[in-house]
């Protein structure tokens, strides 16, 4: 792997300077959605924070460069391996170079400043992440920035560009309000949410509502302990397109010690109402504006979720992730084997494989058959190293 980003080991001995570099392999079959290829995308980010008085400063800065064969598809199968987010208000960040074997961007991700109102009280102001999910793949009363649920780089939540007011009430119960205004395509939009969350025997709880991108939504959420079992579940109402969509989750995780060694599982379904129920509307779905402003991390109406993961020794783990439509039975598997090289950097090699009915069709312009089916064989090897 190329190393051209390196930043000097220098920076991370300076006070409140921290920083994150990727690097991403991959080899991608040939499919329907174009021949076969090799690609490389490498990030880097640098972070910095202060806290001056009452107030805390954060930013993030990132560069990604893709290299790719020419004709072969996209290296940034991932989100987290690209510098680009649906929605930003603020104008930070650009395209430094395209073409057909590079392309170069940058991006602040993370922009704010934090003034601590009082003891029980702070606001936030500009690029910063917010995450509203309960359940931890599967998050449809997340209305900020969800995860792809196939991403296997999920150090850094995407920041959005919003305003954060947070009321503390006690050790257990929060109030907060966001407001976030956005830029789709050559739409301007406005989210402007509360949101209230508390304990109660146990079981966190809570709800959230107001206007989501010019429409209502609102939701509500609940975790706690079954057993041995952490169950979570969230469950949203949206208004769109002239009608209201019902969309919820639910899951279980728990960890289990075979052989000395942890096994942790997680198991969820999804129901989305905002989700194609055959694969005809698949592609509907794919450019409707609930997938534009990025509040949806699945097509189908229900989808399932198995995970895996277990400790093969303090140093090496492995993985495994099973994602499927239950529509159409097409589904996604995701095994992995991950070694800590050192406390910082950490080796990674996985692959993805797509099962499902082919596209069917002439020309250029195949029917998909089923959601996971025309997705292309991809094996990738990552390096991240923190500094």
């Amino acid at each position: 792997m190329a190393l051209p980003f390196f930043p000097h080991p220098a920076a991370a001995q300076q006070p409140g300077l921290s920083g994150y570099y990727l690097n991403v392999g991959t080899h991608v079959a040939e499919s329907v959605l174009g021949p076969a290829g090799a690609s490389d995308v490498q990030r880097v980010r640098l972070m910095w924070n202060t806290s001056p008085g009452p107030l805390r400063l954060d930013a993030a800065y990132e560069h990604t460069l893709t290299l790719r064969q020419a004709g072969a598809p996209s290296a940034q199968l991932f989100t987290a391996a690209g510098a680009v987010a649906g929605g930003d208000w603020l104008s930070l960040d650009g395209e430094l170079h395209s073409g057909a074997r590079a392309e170069w961007r940058h991006r602040f991700d993370r922009l704010s400043v934090r003034v601590d109102l009082g003891a029980n009280a702070d606001l936030t102001v500009g690029r910063q992440p917010v995450s509203w999910a309960t359940t931890l793949v599967l998050t449809p009363a997340d209305p900020f920035s969800p995860f792809d649920p196939s991403d296997p780089f999920r150090e850094y939540r995407i920041g959005v560009d919003a305003a954060r007011l947070r009321y503390y009430r006690g050790a257990f119960t929060q109030f907060e309000v966001v407001a976030r205004p956005a830029r789709i395509g050559e739409r301007e939009t406005l989210t402007l949410l509360g949101r209230a969350s508390t304990n109660a025997a146990g079981w966190d709880m809570g709800g959230w509502a107001g206007v989501v991108h010019d429409t209502f939504g609102g939701a509500a959420f609940l975790s706690g302990a079954v057993g041995s079992w952490a169950l979570r579940a969230e469950a949203a109402a949206r208004d769109l397109d002239g009608r209201t969509a019902l969309r919820g989750a639910i899951g279980l995780d728990r960890t289990f010690l075979i052989g000395a060694r942890d096994l942790y599982v997680v198991i969820e379904y999804q129901h989305d109402g905002l989700g194609a129920t055959s694969p005809d509307e698949l592609v509907a779905t794919a450019t409707s504006r609930a997938f534009a402003q990025s509040e949806m991390q699945v097509l189908g109406r229900d989808t399932g979720v198995l995970q895996l993961s277990y400790a093969l020794h303090p140093l090496v783990s492995a993985s495994a992730l099973w994602l499927g439509s239950l529509r159409d039975g097409s589904f996604l598997v995701s095994p992995g084997l991950s070694y800590s090289a050192t406390e910082s950097l950490a080796l990674r090699l996985g692959a993805f494989f797509g099962a499902g009915g082919d596209p069917v069709g002439e020309d250029l312009t195949p029917i998909l058959a089923s959601e996971y089916g025309a997705l292309p064989r991809v094996l990738f090897v990552s390096a991240n190293w923190f500094f």
